[in-house]
């Protein structure tokens, strides 16, 4: 089994920060991916950072220098540090990796910048 559970998100004014959490609960965490992705409404699901097994990360293009992508194996937790918050950076965040081939959801955490 594979459970991933968000947490962090809130409502900020633009320019601040916050700082999401994601706990998996998942064999060999060490070596998998683990990716943030948004969604926001009327919009299809976007990757927004990830990080590999040698922590390699990845950022979109919207949020390089802003966002920090970053994961702990002993606590089994990536983290998503988002700092200079804009109002399109408002969306539900959602934890992934892979497990047996499919992709593993959190529930989301609703992210919300006003302007």
């Amino acid at each position: 089994q594979a459970q991933l559970s968000e947490s962090g998100g809130g409502l900020v004014h633009a320019g601040e920060s916050l700082r999401l959490s994601c706990v998996a609960a998942i064999s060999r965490f060490t070596s998998r991916p683990m990716a943030w992705y948004r969604q926001a409404p009327g919009k299809l699901r976007e990757l927004v950072a990830s990080i590999d097994g040698n922590f390699i990360e990845y950022y979109a293009e919207s949020v390089k220098g802003r966002f920090t992508i970053s994961r702990d194996n002993a606590e089994k937790t990536v983290s998503l540090q988002m700092n200079s918050l804009k109002s399109v950076d408002t969306a539900v965040y959602y934890c992934n990796t892979k497990f047996m081939n499919s992709d593993v959801w959190g529930q989301g955490t609703q992210v919300t910048v006003s302007s």
